[in-house]
C-alpha cells in the first residue's frame, strides 16, 4: 500500500493527447500530494488536443524509452485518438506498458487509451470501459464493456471521456492506496 503523498505516477503521452484527460489527472494527483512525471516518445514537449483543435503544451519530464517502471507506482494513460493509436505501435511504449500490467500496479487508461490495453492483451475477461467508438474493439479483445464513468477490475482504470476526470482521478487516488493486484490472466 501507497500513501498518494509518497507516491510516484508516471503519464506517457506523445502528440495528440486529449489535452483534459492528461492535463487534469496531472494537475490533481499533484494537488493530493504525487509526484508525477510526463514520458513522451522523445522527451521533448507534446501538444494536447483540445475537442476539436490543438491545444496546449506540455513539457515532459523524460523519454519513454528512459522510463524505469519500477520506480513507479501507477500509470496514466491519457486518450484522445491520436495518442493511443500512435503510442500502440510504438514498442518501447507497449514495453512500459506491458511492465506496469506485469507489475500489478495500478493502470489508468481514459477515452481511447484502452486500445492500448488491448495491444497488451490485458482486457480479456476484464471489466472495461472506454470512449463508446471503440466500445467493439474492447468487446472483440474480450473485454466485457460497461457503461460506466469509471470502472475497475484488478487494478486496471478505465473512464469513457473527459467528463468522467473527477472519478477517473479519485479511483486512481484509492488504486495507489490499494497498492498491487493480482492479475492473473482470465480466460
Amino acid at each position: 500500500m501507497t500513501d498518494i503523498r509518497e507516491s510516484r505516477i508516471l503519464i506517457i503521452a506523445t502528440n495528440g493527447f486529449e489535452q483534459s484527460e492528461l492535463m487534469v489527472p496531472r494537475d490533481d494527483l499533484r494537488k493530493a500530494g504525487a509526484t508525477v512525471d510526463v514520458a513522451s516518445q522523445d522527451g521533448q514537449p507534446i501538444r494536447g488536443w483540445d475537442m476539436k483543435d490543438w491545444g496546449e503544451t506540455v513539457p515532459a519530464d523524460l523519454k519513454i524509452s528512459a522510463v524505469d517502471p519500477a520506480r513507479y507506482d501507477a500509470l496514466v494513460l491519457p486518450g484522445g485518438q491520436i495518442n493511443p493509436d500512435v503510442l500502440r505501435a510504438d514498442p518501447e511504449a507497449m514495453r512500459v506498458v506491458k511492465a506496469f500490467l506485469a507489475s500489478g500496479k495500478p493502470v489508468a487508461a481514459i477515452c481511447h487509451a484502452p486500445w492500448l490495453l488491448i495491444e497488451a492483451d490485458a482486457v480479456r475477461g476484464r471489466n472495461v470501459t472506454s470512449y463508446a467508438s471503440i466500445r467493439k474493439d474492447v468487446e472483440n479483445a474480450g473485454g466485457k464493456w460497461v457503461d460506466k464513468e469509471v470502472v475497475t477490475d484488478q487494478g486496471l482504470i478505465t473512464s469513457r471521456s473527459p467528463k468522467d476526470l473527477p472519478a477517473f482521478v479519485a479511483k486512481i487516488i484509492e488504486e495507489v492506496g490499494e497498492g498491487r493486484h493480482d492479475r492473473r490472466k482470465v480466460a
